[in-house]
């Protein structure tokens, strides 16, 4: 039962704001380090950057041109970790890399670059499933380009290359295992609960002053020697309630990402656009397609994707990949957000350019304010490693030896699984009764807790049933999403602890499905019912 009064009464070791993957893995890692550790995210886990991915686990090719080798090698590394630890989750993804007359990136050079990756990557097969092994990249011919994606077109195509990365089926799902992971050693992780200021006893830090937004909730604080900002692109909003200039700067980068009907064939297309390029991701049987990279002004509550952010995409698409012919009716659904990038003072104009590093502070050497950390920048890939070197600092600051990570060892709790299609084979062959793409789909969002939701569904037989024809989603996940899985909100059963909603509006008729499944758990009369579907609803609207 949610208290925050229970844990305000505690005392930890680590409070951690924000509950995005940096977040998530810094929680985990302190709490299988032993450490006391308590979690708060304003809105739910995994609801803005985190979840505004392109859903790629990759080195990061076009690092390479800014000479940021360090930062390729460490993403290729964590990479093959993320493979490991959670296969259902994370598989190999072939992408091709087309090349034209007058790219900025000649076919040479991008033999150069796709070799360098290779040798960066030289552990990248040392995983136990043959099927998570990534193959070296292969240079192509026009003719074998455009056999591989007959879309294209041949027109000053020169050649090309054929290259594998990762896809993350689900980032909110991933995020979610690796909060489950925390807890299961003793973390607590709480949504709809914003910080709101930090507690200090003279210039130490040693807490924060959280608001629950849920009703009964009140007013807290959480008292800890060690505070880390994770807050993502909020984390200078955050630094200015100490009521000075904090050190580190951040620049906030827009992209936004759209998903439309299928445009390729299982391969992922990597297509160059001016200076910069944009994918074409295979994806549920859908294209996703993005990303933008601008920078972003506003307030970060006040993002939105609009019209005109969803316009400039499908020309930027039409321009460099004709046969798309992408309309605005194409457009199933669009979702976007804000990566906060370290400002490195850098002469390099725009956020495309500006390094995706990730910086870990220490305001007690940086601005005089002991017991406060601050986790800025980094990308999804490396956020297991950024959580390492933070909880390192935090060990420090609390003067306990440092006791190694095991993160780089620990399988996510969905993750021990093995070979990924001999575990569907033998869910099959436990479950005859049951229908194979059912048990497909809960395999790969669930991993090893598959079990959980099939024992639902023996108990339950209707849970089993699609909530729209069409789609894989069934009742049973909603019902364990408010069970087991922190879902407070209609939107986080269907647009994050399920995919019900993220290839667009599921149709009234199962959102209403999803409202009376998760109102038996969450106490909400018919009226509360209706007021979650029209939020849900909401999240469909762009702005003008």
């Amino acid at each position: 039962m949610r208290s925050l009064a229970r844990l305000a009464e505690r005392t930890y070791d680590l409070v951690i704001l924000g509950g995005g993957v940096t977040g998530a893995c810094v929680a985990r890692d302190a709490a299988l380090r032993g450490l006391r550790v308590v979690l708060v995210e304003k809105r739910d886990f995994c609801s803005a950057t985190s979840a505004a991915s392109s859903k790629l686990i990759h080195g990061g090719l076009r690092y390479l041109k800014n000479f940021e080798f360090g930062l390729v090698r460490e993403s290729l590394r964590e990479r093959r970790l993320w493979e490991l630890h959670a296969p259902h989750l994370v598989y190999p993804l072939p992408m091709l890399l087309p090349i034209y007359r007058g790219a900025a990136n000649s076919l040479t050079e991008m033999r150069l670059g796709l070799t360098l990756y290779d040798l960066l990557a030289w552990d990248r097969n040392r995983l136990p499933d043959p099927d998570q092994r990534l193959p070296a990249h292969r240079t192509l011919g026009p003719a074998e380009v455009l056999a591989t994606e007959p879309s294209l077109s041949g027109d000053g195509l020169v050649g090309g290359a054929l290259l594998y990365d990762c896809q993350m089926f689900s980032p909110e799902r991933l995020e979610l295992e690796c909060l489950l992971s925390a807890a299961a050693a003793g973390a607590e992780v709480v949504n709809y609960c914003e910080a709101v200021g930090f507690v200090r006893e003279g210039a130490r830090v040693v807490g924060a002053k959280v608001e629950g937004r849920l009703p009964g909730d009140g007013f807290v604080e959480l008292r800890a020697p060690v505070v880390v900002n994770a807050t993502g692109p909020w984390a200078d909003l955050m630094l200015e309630t100490l009521g000075q200039a904090p050190h580190a700067h951040l620049v906030r980068s827009k992209g936004i990402h759209i998903i439309t009907r299928k445009l390729t064939r299982e391969v992922a297309l990597m297509m160059a656009a001016g200076t910069g390029h944009f994918f074409v991701l295979p994806w549920r049987d859908h294209a996703l397609i993005g990303t933008t990279d601008e920078v972003y002004a506003g307030h970060p509550d006040n993002f939105r994707v609009t019209e005109a952010d969803i316009a400039g995409l499908i020309a930027t698409v039409n321009q460099f990949y004709p046969a798309a012919e992408l309309r605005r009716d194409d457009v199933l659904h669009s979702y976007g957000g804000m990566r906060p990038l370290v400002d490195d003072d850098s002469p390099k104009s725009g956020s495309y350019q500006k390094s995706r590093r990730a910086e870990v502070c220490d305001h007690g050497k940086t601005d005089g304010v002991p017991g406060l950390i601050s986790a800025i920048g980094g990308k999804w890939t490396t956020s297991r490693a950024l959580a390492e070197k933070v909880v390192d600092l935090a060990l420090r600051l609390l003067g306990r030896p440092r006791t190694p990570t095991i993160t780089h060892r620990t399988p996510l709790p969905g993750g021990a699984i093995g070979n990924f299609r001999a575990y569907v084979a033998g869910l099959q062959a436990r479950h005859p009764t049951l229908p194979e793409p059912l048990l497909h789909h809960l395999a790969r969002n669930y991993g090893a807790r598959a079990g959980e939701l099939i024992a639902l569904i023996r108990s339950d037989p209707p849970l089993g049933a699609p909530l729209r024809p069409g789609l894989p989603e069934v009742g049973a996940e909603i019902v364990h999403a408010a069970r087991a899985e922190w879902a407070v909100e209609l939107a986080d059963a269907v647009l994050r602890r399920t995919g019900l909603g993220q290839l667009g509006d599921p149709g009234l008729r199962a959102l209403e499905s999803a409202a009376r499944l998760m109102a038996a758990t969450r106490g909400w009369d018919r009226a509360e019912q209706v007021r979650q579907v029209d939020r849900v609803l909401d999240r469909y609207a762009t702005v003008t």
